[in-house]
């Protein structure tokens, strides 16, 4: 399938992508597994170059084809998303028109009836006016005629008697006009079902009749289910006027099947109570109550797949909560050394940025401490790997009990650690070199006993001061760390050639 496809326009009718229409194909069809397998394949995807209102419409429709999977979070979230590419101004763009043509789908779904109207009038006559600037227009308005049509042929149904007729009437010019735009298959089946109904709500029963096999003639060459439905509940309720009741009773029960086989609750339930209709007329009491079971169980149907989908939609929230704190845990794991627990280089970059340049925006002098543990090879071949490890915490913990809260310590690689002072405050000229060598005292003095070696661990460290680049300060801080090697080891060196910039005075 994917290789036929692929030769293809990715728009269809300028806005839906192909693999969503044979989606809807294989829904209509009543092939609800392979419907699902296709539509994961599919779902959130949008052609490239798509605009901002054709992504609307891929989003939006990719809902209405969730919510007739029974998906219905994931509808309502797909919905959600491609509405918000709707707001501003779509007057005259077909993508808008198809966006809310689906939009009015979902809306019905869950029973904003007037809302799901209004949006369908809208649509058509969004898409009404793009058909002088867009050749996909014209497609696009009739699938929009078609769902405003359909629901108004709903609409009469359930309508007083004397109000009935002025909305099939209504209906059936909609309906008309798409049928004389339409070029896609699916759309024009659609069209010619509703357009039947609407033949017979308005009392032309021979030409509702005639509209419903073709119609059933055609639905059964391109199996589709959903045609094949409505035909025969049109050609059920002509039989009905007719008084062919027997007749009408086994077009009804095509019609349930089909509703069935498509997974429609909606269908069902309108197809199931006309058809326990005609059961009672033929004082079919069994086929009656198998009809009213059948309506009974669409309502369910209905009522559940919506409670389950509050009730998904509420686990997929805590779900989501639940992986963002893991996500958040992970992002503070990545950037955490294991064995110290201070931050680690990753962590030490994320931060460093921020804090220098908040220093900076102060007035204050950003200063970068540098510490290199002295023949730390010696301590691991003297004593093992377990005593270097003890030592590296050690060390981690001196470097925070010498440093403030608001000091940014890292381990940077091996037996390197970096410390960087923000907002130091007083004078610029002596406080990385002041806490430089409380550290290195602070590593010096410790008891190093529980190592149960004789090599006592001290440090070497460089000190910088200057611009707030965190590579500039540990260039200088760096070249300052190789004199305190060179110049015999457990010693503070302080890079000099660094200019520091005058202090500004403040609180």
């Amino acid at each position: 399938m994917s290789a036929r496809v692929e030769q293809r326009d990715p728009l269809v009718a300028g806005q839906v992508p192909q693999l969503d229409l044979e989606v809807k194909e294989l829904l209509n069809a009543g092939r609800l597994p392979e419907a699902n397998t296709l539509f994961d394949q599919v779902v959130g995807r949008v052609p490239p170059g798509a605009d901002r209102l054709q992504r609307a419409a891929v989003l939006i429709n990719q809902g209405k084809l969730a919510w007739r999977l029974g998906r219905i979070p994931l509808a309502l979230e797909l919905a959600a998303e491609g509405w918000t590419d709707l707001d501003g101004e779509h007057s005259d763009n077909p993508a808008a028109a198809l966006a809310m043509h689906a939009l009015a789908y979902l809306l019905e779904g869950i029973g904003n009836r007037r809302a799901a109207i209004d949006m369908l009038r809208l649509s058509a006559q969004v898409a009404r006016r793009a058909m002088d600037s867009h050749e996909t227009a014209a497609e696009v308005l009739s699938q929009c005629l078609q769902g405003l049509g359909g629901l108004l042929n709903f609409r009469a149904i359930s309508s007083p008697p004397d109000q009935a007729p002025a909305i099939f009437e209504e209906a059936r010019g909609y309906l008309k006009e798409g049928l004389e735009l339409v070029k896609a298959e699916q759309t024009r089946l659609a069209l010619m079902s509703a357009y039947g109904c609407a033949l017979a709500g308005v009392g032309e029963f021979e030409q509702a009749e005639e509209t419903a096999r073709e119609t059933l003639r055609q639905a059964r060459d391109a199996h589709n289910n959903w045609a094949l439905a409505g035909a025969n509940w049109v050609l059920a309720g002509v039989r009905r006027e007719q008084g062919r009741l027997v007749e009408a009773r086994t077009l009804a029960s095509r019609a349930v099947a089909a509703a069935e086989a498509i997974n429609d609750a909606s269908l069902l339930l309108r197809f199931s109570l006309d058809l326990a209709d005609i059961c009672a007329e033929l004082d079919d009491h069994v086929g009656e109550a198998a009809a009213l079971r059948c309506s009974v169980a669409a309502s369910k149907t209905s009522m559940v797949t919506l409670q389950e989908g509050l009730g998904q939609a509420l686990e997929q929230r805590r779900v989501a909560v639940q992986a963002q704190r893991l996500a958040v845990a992970a992002q503070e794991a990545a950037a955490r050394d294991p064995l110290t627990g201070l931050a680690n280089r990753l962590g030490l970059e994320r931060a460093a940025a921020g804090l220098l340049e908040g220093t900076a925006a102060r007035g204050r002098v950003p200063w970068l401490v540098l510490v290199d543990v002295d023949r730390f090879k010696g301590v691991n071949d003297d004593a093992g790997h377990a005593a270097g490890d003890a030592t590296l915490r050690e060390i981690a913990q001196l470097l925070r009990r010498e440093c403030r809260a608001a000091d940014l310590v890292a381990r940077w690689a091996g037996d390197e650690f970096v410390v960087l002072l923000g907002d130091t405050g007083g004078s610029p000229l002596d406080v990385g070199p002041v806490v430089a060598e409380r550290i290195r005292a602070a590593v010096d003095g410790h008891d190093w006993t529980m190592l149960g070696t004789t090599q006592r661990p001290t440090v070497s460290i460089g000190v910088a001061a200057g611009p707030a680049k965190l590579d500039k300060l540990f260039a200088a801080a760096d070249m300052a760390l190789y004199r305190a090697k060179r110049h015999g080891r457990n010693r503070v060196e302080v890079e000099p050639h660094v200019e520091i910039p005058e202090i500004v005075s403040g609180n």
